[in-house]
């Protein structure tokens, strides 16, 4: 397991070395209708099946406004929304960051969730500097400056490139299942979207990065000033991707993030192990 980090105990380095060994720089661009798969195998091109806590009986995708109510038997708790980024190529011009940020669809029930993700194609398919992102529907944009995002941060694991299939697939599953769920609901704050004492999760929202040399996972909270509840985050993050004890975990605030124009950057790696169950 120790094996599918990049930076685990201060290997990322050595990762990426290994990995950019004789590639050559990918040119072309990817249409954000690329990520859908438009006739999905019978058998998913996955490391394995979609969990069984979850129907996976649907035979079409679709925007969650444009899917029968009869058909959403088993509703989620809160409904997210998948966007796709797609960032510059090599030699191209320079694109706005929430330009190239492209709505894919929504979900709210068991059903539709499946119905889309079985027809979205696995990160290990998707180019290099290609972002997925999923969050809660809101959100309006799923950038620092939202104001459900401007006051919160993001865990941050970087991992070695060809394991993030299924890493992925587990903190979407966590993500959704609201195994998150018992840091608390807060009122909505800052007057985001005028919905005035509605409650909103602690978790934002994830993301994968797909990069040259390695995919980044991030999971995106509320609040940056809360220690005890981004241990616990954190700690939550560890069981559900099975971290080993010595994987370093960043955390990076919104806050920092505008002040330097990176998600990623200087960030603060989190090296404390797991304590004892």
């Amino acid at each position: 397991m120790a094996g599918y980090f990049s930076n685990h105990s201060g290997s990322r380095f050595l990762a990426n070395a290994h990995s950019s060994h004789g590639s050559q720089t990918t040119t072309a661009t990817t249409p954000a209708s690329s990520v859908l798969q438009k006739n999905p195998s019978p058998v998913p091109p996955r490391s394995r099946l979609p969990s069984s806590k979850f129907s996976s009986s649907v035979s079409s995708s679709g925007d969650e406004k444009s899917q029968s109510r009869e058909r959403e038997s088993h509703p989620l708790k809160n409904t997210w929304v998948f966007w796709f980024r797609q960032q510059r190529a090599p030699g191209n011009k320079i694109t706005n960051y929430e330009e190239g940020i492209k709505k894919i669809s929504s979900a709210g029930s068991v059903e539709s969730f499946w119905g889309l993700w079985t027809h979205l194609h696995p990160p290990s398919a998707l180019l290099p500097t290609t972002d997925y992102l999923l969050f809660h529907a809101g959100i309006r944009r799923p950038v620092w400056e939202d104001p459900l995002n401007i006051t919160g941060g993001k865990w941050i694991v970087r991992l070695k490139k060809g394991v993030a299939d299924r890493l992925w697939e587990d903190l979407v599953l966590a993500v959704i299942g609201e195994q998150f769920d018992d840091y608390g609901r807060t009122g909505s704050g800052n007057g985001a979207g005028g919905n005035g004492g509605e409650e909103w999760p602690e978790i934002c929202g994830c993301t994968i990065s797909v990069r040259q040399n390695e995919d980044i996972v991030s999971l995106w909270n509320r609040h940056d000033g809360d220690a005890k509840v981004k241990e616990r985050i954190r700690e939550t993050l560890r069981r559900i991707l099975n971290l080993p004890p010595t994987t370093v975990i960043e955390y990076k605030s919104n806050n920092d993030s505008m002040q330097d124009k990176s998600s990623f950057r200087t960030t603060n790696p989190d090296r404390t192990p797991l304590a004892p169950s």
